[in-house]
């Protein structure tokens, strides 16, 4: 019987069909890939949102709290510290502090991510008890914990989709809750760069681009064409930029160099020495120094937003804000509750600003308060791009630039001079597997 070439040219074609559908099709790893990325930064921007919408909400209700009752912080604030702490520690421990520390360490063994440092249960309850800190008016932010949610729904998102999960894949997923955040799309690129990929992948590149913009398309379209601190129009002559470039770098950046110094001593061992092997009565007697300065000065809780964006604005604060902000977000981190310093420390650096302003009333207000946000902040985080590049988009500010880079390189001098170690990486050490 002679063999029916039409039919064999049909099953070749059909076969090599299959074998460009397996290799190209929608269920080809490229394609997976992709849907995991794209989905992933649309569950980011939206989780970010929903984050944000929360913190708010018990960040105003506790403002409520204290307009009504002045003294009610007096117990509430160390009572819920130490319920916090001890639902943390219950919970999930990876919960604590930052997250972006978490993250760093998780890259070591991203294959593994999703089962602690990553985890859904570790990220749920960032959420729930970075909310619940903010209610209580803990000095943290939700921008580091929005870090950590992100790296771990861009992890879930690859695992639903099933495609390896790189380093890539959770520095893509935290640089995207960074811009998410903020609202600042660059600075997530910078973060994860600076800060998150000492060693950057090539293939990494598009990834977090991809995410990034994803993210922050959605945060754009559902939260609005925000600029984070509202809008400023603040330069400076030449002649200022030398004055106060190197005084400013150096006095926010020893300060912030001394902030993360202070930090890794309490996270190794300093805070259960000071409560002798109690970190629940650690985490008591912070939130009672937290809540003492809170009514004293009046101005410190939660993230310190609205006195940061007063003193931009060129309002008067208190002069004690800055050294006040210090001290509530030192003593807080140091409890371990779950929240971000992001936010806090441009509060903190503000208010340097703000006193460096009352030395020099001649300059103008806005310029300084923001040269002293860029400088602390990058003597806390060291990262100076990512610190010019957030105070840029988040103030709409593109005449200072120079000023701010030039700032922020001095901090980052002084504050390498302070402390050593970089406060993310140095924390890591503590989740290392």
């Amino acid at each position: 019987m002679k063999r029916n070439p039409t039919a064999g040219n049909w099953t070749d074609t059909v076969r090599k069909g299959r074998v460009l559908l397996r290799r190209h099709g929608p269920v080809a790893p490229p394609w997976r890939r992709r849907a995991a990325t794209i989905g992933g930064a649309i569950a980011v921007g939206l989780a970010a949102i929903l984050f944000a919408r929360l913190a708010d909400g018990a960040s105003d209700l506790f403002s409520e709290l204290v307009a009504r009752w002045w003294w009610a912080p007096l117990l509430v604030t160390p009572l819920g510290y130490a319920l916090i702490a001890w639902l943390t520690a219950r919970i999930a421990p990876e919960a604590a502090g930052s997250g972006i520390p978490q993250i760093i360490a998780a890259k070591s063994a991203p294959e593994r991510a999703t089962w602690r440092l990553a985890s859904a249960r570790t990220a749920i309850t960032k959420i729930v008890l970075t909310a619940g800190a903010l209610g209580v008016g803990a000095s943290v932010g939700r921008e580091g914990p929005t870090v950590q949610v992100g790296a771990s729904i861009m992890a879930y998102a690859h695992r639903l989709m099933r495609v390896p999960v790189r380093a890539s894949v959770l520095v893509a997923g935290a640089a995207a809750g960074v811009a998410a955040a903020f609202n600042t799309p660059l600075a997530g690129v910078a973060f994860a760069i600076e800060e998150l990929a000492a060693a950057y992948e090539q293939r990494m590149t598009l990834l977090v681009m991809t995410a990034v913009l994803v993210a922050g398309m959605i945060s754009l379209g559902l939260a609005g064409d925000y600029i984070y601190f509202g809008l400023v129009r603040a330069t400076l002559s030449v002649k200022s930029t030398l004055i106060l470039a190197p005084l400013v770098g150096l006095i926010g950046g020893a300060a912030g160099g001394l902030f993360a110094r202070g930090m890794l001593w309490l996270s190794r061992g300093g805070a259960k020495r000071l409560s002798f092997g109690h970190p629940i009565l650690f985490a008591f007697a912070a939130g009672l120094i937290v809540a003492v300065i809170g009514v004293a000065i009046g101005s410190t809780w939660g993230t310190g937003y609205a006195p940061a964006r007063a003193m931009i604005a060129g309002e008067e604060v208190s002069p004690w804000f800055g050294p006040a902000k210090f001290v509530v977000t030192l003593v807080t981190a140091g409890a371990g509750l779950p929240g971000g310093i992001f936010a806090p420390s441009l509060a903190t650096g503000a208010g340097l600003g703000h006193l460096i302003h009352m030395m020099l009333p001649s300059e103008p207000s806005s310029a300084v308060v923001l040269l002293g946000m860029v400088a602390y902040f990058t003597g806390v985080v060291r990262a100076p791009l990512t610190s010019v590049i957030i105070i840029a988009e988040t103030t709409g500010d593109r005449a200072l630039m120079l000023p701010l880079l030039a700032t922020a390189l001095i901090a980052e001098f002084a504050a390498s001079m302070v402390s050593k170690q970089r406060l993310y990486h140095g924390l890591a050490e503590r989740y290392a597997a």
